[in-house]
């Protein structure tokens, strides 16, 4: 038997895969069968994360919001989006654990608080994130 090596956080952040709007076809999590929803990609997550200027805070929903107009769908799916705003954390302390300049890595601390469910999820913990936020008068 062959012994899989799990993949990095980066190697998940860069899979291949592209956006994808689908119409809903039941309601589930506040979203209406019908709609037309947008399954983002762990990328484009990133990519948002880093447009967000250094000491504002942008809650998960406005993320969602914006990215579904971003995108010419009605509303982005909350189960994905959480999946990947991890994915670009763990990513992130990743290359920062490998030598990057906290400036130089996603600042997901300005989506992510230290009481979200995500950050609970977070395997380095949530104490670089609390710092990072308080860094930037996020706290």
């Amino acid at each position: 038997m062959c012994a899989t090596k799990r993949k990095s956080w980066q190697e998940k952040l860069n899979i291949e895969r592209k956006p994808v709007i689908e119409k809903t076809d039941k309601d589930f999590a506040g979203i209406r069968a019908g709609q037309m929803m947008l399954i983002p990609t762990p990328k484009v997550i990133d990519v948002y994360i880093r447009q967000i200027p250094k000491g504002k805070h942008v809650d998960v929903a406005t993320v969602r919001k914006d990215l579904a107009a971003e995108y010419h769908a009605e509303t982005t799916c909350p189960l994905t989006t959480g999946i990947f705003l991890r994915i670009a954390a763990e990513a992130a302390y990743e290359e920062y654990q490998n030598g990057k300049p906290v400036n130089k890595i996603t600042p997901f601390w300005r989506v992510i608080d230290a009481k979200s469910s995500t950050a609970k999820k977070l395997s380095f913990g949530t104490e670089f994130l609390k710092q990072q936020r308080v860094n930037e008068d996020l706290e």
